[in-house]
């Protein structure tokens, strides 16, 4: 297995395998090994002679390599396809997706933690919340969801994913977290500490974005935008995560949206689109309202301001969809439509046709755990 140590790897390749660069010698036998635990997971129960013809591998590899991965419990035979011809019948291989299960948390509501167990499907078994703790209390509370999601399980635990608010660096180290307080705080170590677990944690939409690619079908250059008590992006590019030099790409929460002043935000500034448009702002706003009028240039104001911070990056980098992620009764509706009139306004679609495109992420409140999942995956078997 994949030690903790090594779960950083690259992302493997999505939904559409790719080779990309040579690959060392030295590196070969773990890019053989992901790539078909990668064909598996998308393609589901196949023959090893099958497989060989889809991954481009020798039949001696595969065949050598599906022994490894069903003595290390991650591959079973499934039992003989039904003949066609003469000749005797395949065996087919699949992952053994009951055999792991995962741990995921998003950190990321305004009022509660979430933590689920998932199967490798990233389907969700188990589920529990509590209430966000006073800071103080706030890892110790993390701590114990954890293991109680783990005793939970009833099957070894591959890894646990973690979705959280603030800046996240490639060590799981929180660079700046202004709602929980934390900077430079070492979330992955203590938590890996804690529990004696393989633990991956990064920014809450990041994680976001890579469930709407792994199990959204989302397009290979996407935007998403999570809405909760802050507000973030996560950006894909060629279906490869973009995280920035200083870990901080999609952090489009402290930008500035107009030049009119605004409500104070939680960083120290004013007028910052999280100030706008998260949760816990536009929700005391709408109770603030007279009517239903009022409630709807509410929300039309917060699409407008969204739509402006969200134009500049769209035209950079040329993604073909925006997502969001978030309550829909507070993000569909008028918020979303004023939001796209105002990107389309301020953007240039080559045609019609490439029109950029904006909705609202069909997996719900679960898209940042099922993100933890796919992170898990990632490191632990190369899967994505």
């Amino acid at each position: 297995m994949v030690t903790n140590a090594g779960m950083r790897s690259a992302f493997a390749p999505g939904r559409t395998l790719r080779q990309g660069a040579k690959v060392l010698p030295e590196h070969a036998r773990g890019h053989n090994r992901s790539l078909l635990l990668q064909t598996l997971f998308h393609q589901g129960a196949m023959s090893r002679a099958d497989l060989s013809r889809e991954t481009g591998l020798t039949r001696v590899t595969i065949s050598d390599l599906i022994a490894e991965l069903i003595a290390d419990g991650f591959v079973a035979e499934m039992g003989v396809r039904e003949a066609s011809g003469p000749g005797k019948p395949a065996i087919l291989v699949d992952l053994d997706r009951a055999g792991h299960r995962i741990v995921g948390l998003d950190l990321s509501g305004s009022d509660t933690l979430i933590g689920a167990v998932l199967t490798l499907d990233g389907d969700i078994v188990a589920r529990r919340e509590v209430p966000v703790p006073e800071a103080t209390d706030l890892v110790a509370t993390v701590v114990e969801l954890a293991r109680e999601l783990v005793a939970d399980s009833h099957a070894p635990v591959l890894g646990i994913g973690v979705g959280t608010p603030g800046i996240v660096d490639d060590h799981g180290v929180i660079v700046t977290a202004p709602n929980f307080g934390w900077a430079g705080f070492d979330l992955e170590g203590a938590l890996r500490q804690a529990l004696g677990l393989p633990v991956l944690v990064a920014n809450d939409a990041n994680a976001a974005v890579l469930a709407e690619y792994t199990f959204g079908g989302s397009a290979e250059d996407v935007l998403l935008v999570k809405v909760g008590r802050g507000v973030g992006s996560g950006l894909l590019a060629s279906g490869q995560p973009m995280r920035g030099s200083r870990f901080a790409a999609g952090e489009i929460g402290h930008v500035t949206v107009g030049t009119d002043g605004g409500p104070p935000c939680a960083c120290g500034k004013v007028g910052c689109l999280e100030a706008w448009l998260s949760v816990p702002s536009l929700t005391k706003r709408l109770a603030a309202a007279s009517d239903d009028a009022a409630r709807e240039g509410v929300l039309r104001d917060a699409g407008e301001r969204l739509g402006i911070a969200l134009a500049p990056v769209a035209g950079a980098l040329d993604v073909s969809e925006i997502v969001l992620s978030g309550p829909p009764e507070l993000l569909g509706g008028p918020l979303a439509e004023k939001a796209i009139e105002t990107l389309r306004a301020r953007t240039l679609a080559p045609s019609a046709d490439d029109a950029l495109r904006l909705r609202m992420t069909e997996q719900g409140q679960d898209i940042v755990l099922r993100g933890a999942a796919v992170m898990v995956l990632s490191g632990q078997l190369g899967v994505s």
